[in-house]
């Protein structure tokens, strides 16, 4: 008796080249229309669309994750869509999804965030490309090191600020780096810093109701019996921790919690709304509203 052959399994279909557009621009009819037929024109398939008009401002934000259906490189998406985006001035960006977006992270001597964002990054759950960890302390290099990552200690003072800040520019500069993130970076960044990284840097930071400054703000909070603690992540401005927030989270707590316990939950928080925003700007998810953003989450 024949035997059947056994049949092969269908080859895997060649994944596509993926993209991501986004755009903000005074907000009038035929954008979307206008946006669809360039992608329609040169063989491109949209596989998510987000968009939205904000009636304060009157400007319109748009992102659209598509795929060409033949090859193509981002430069000739980027020179054939410029047309488009000058006939309704927009201000646009077109990135390629596989490629991971460099970044470097500062911290202090609060290392809870930092330890989050490598591991999430080791596992493939933040689509960034860490180039290096950059601290005014050494408190961190070992941990670092571990990972295989470039630890680069960079004393502050307030003498050494301004040679400082043009070490990390430099190495900004030098590696590539497309967003810096302080993990509890416990220095104050100059107006000058912040205007050179604008919409490129982000901070973490507690947000309590009501707002505790100062040192040990969880010990401030329980001894005003807070029942809500909570952190905000925001892109940095020259003014202090009043820039763009890009995500926040509160947790409830009660009259029995220690201040120590506090802490605790407090750091969770911190990494969560973090991590979130770390992603969603790597992503190309967060456009700038002026003092607001649009989160296309």
């Amino acid at each position: 008796m024949t035997q059947p052959q056994p049949t092969a399994a269908p080859e895997a279909p060649e994944r596509t080249q993926q993209y991501i557009l986004t755009l903000s621009c005074p907000d009038k009819q035929g954008i979307v229309h206008a946006v669809s037929s360039y992608l329609f024109m040169t063989g491109c398939n949209i596989e998510d669309s987000r968009q939205f008009g904000d009636h304060d401002t009157g400007l319109f934000f748009m992102r659209v994750h598509f795929s060409a259906g033949t090859p193509v490189t981002v430069e000739k998406l980027r020179a054939s869509f410029a047309a488009v985006g000058d006939s309704f001035g927009m201000d646009w960006q077109i990135h390629r999804t596989d490629e991971k977006m460099r970044v470097v992270l500062m911290v202090s001597k609060f290392g809870h965030c930092l330890n989050d964002l490598l591991f999430r990054t080791r596992i493939g759950a933040l689509p960034i490309e860490i180039a290096a960890v950059v601290s005014n302390h050494t408190d961190f290099e070992e941990l670092v090191s571990s990972y295989g990552i470039p630890f680069h200690h960079i004393p502050v003072t307030r003498d050494t600020k301004p040679e400082a800040e043009a070490r990390l520019l430099e190495l900004v500069r030098a590696e590539g780096v497309e967003l810096v993130v302080l993990a509890r970076y416990m220095q104050v960044i100059s107006d000058d810093l912040c205007k050179e990284l604008s919409g490129r840097i982000i901070n973490i930071h507690h947000s309590f109701l009501p707002s505790f400054k100062g040192a040990k703000p969880y010990h401030q909070a329980h001894a005003r019996g807070v029942k809500l603690i909570g952190a905000t992540a925001h892109y940095v401005t020259a003014e202090l921790d009043e820039g763009p927030i890009i995500e926040q989270e509160v947790e409830r707590v009660g009259h029995e919690v220690t201040p120590e316990q506090l802490v605790a939950v407090g750091r969770d928080v911190e990494c969560r709304v973090l991590a979130r925003a770390v992603k969603w700007h790597s992503e190309h998810r967060v456009l700038l509203n002026g003092h607001r953003t649009v989160v296309f989450a």
